[in-house]
């Protein structure tokens, strides 16, 4: 149960208002795999997140990458393996301390970003312009309260990007 608003009533979700987010939800991945298919985008959804991180963090210790992505460092590990064999990642040494390994995209890397948002962006615009002023601003209202109430507990950032 949670508290709606400021009010002191509890309100229970709906089994037809969870089973429709669990569809949105659903949707949403749809669109963010969509956006990674086809072309010349050669990269998984868990390299792209990695991907992604960089593109909005910069170059980030492997252990900043892990945290951004809610895995283990070992994962991040594997996944820059294969990016830096694929190039579009290097891999770098902290100035301050040499044993920490930085990470950081490489050309390749962010025009693979580029590319996948955009499509991202034009699929969802397609079907937002589907809806009338009202119910796209709502439904736009809705799903940034959903973000403030997810931020910092349970979507990793990088996961939060692909639904932005």
């Amino acid at each position: 149960m949670h508290k709606h608003g400021g009010d002191d009533e509890s309100v229970s979700t709906s089994p037809e208002d969870l089973r429709a987010f669990e569809v949105a939800t659903r949707d949403l991945v749809g669109v963010a795999l969509r956006s990674i298919e086809g072309g010349d985008v050669d990269v998984t959804l868990p390299q792209l997140r990695l991907l992604m991180v960089l593109s909005e963090e910069g170059t980030v210790s492997s252990s900043q990458a892990a945290r951004a992505l809610g895995v283990a460092a070992s994962t991040v590990t594997r996944l820059a393996d294969r990016l830096l064999a694929s190039g579009h990642l290097r891999r770098g040494a902290d100035r301050s301390n040499r044993s920490v390994v930085t990470l950081d995209s490489t050309a390749r890397g962010r025009a693979v970003v580029e590319q996948v948002n955009a499509r991202r962006q034009d699929e969802l615009r397609r079907i937002l312009d589907q809806l009338d002023p009202t119910e796209r601003s709502d439904c736009a209202a809705t799903l940034r309260r959903i973000h403030e109430c997810l931020d910092g507990t349970t979507t990793p950032p990088a996961l939060s990007s692909l639904l932005r």
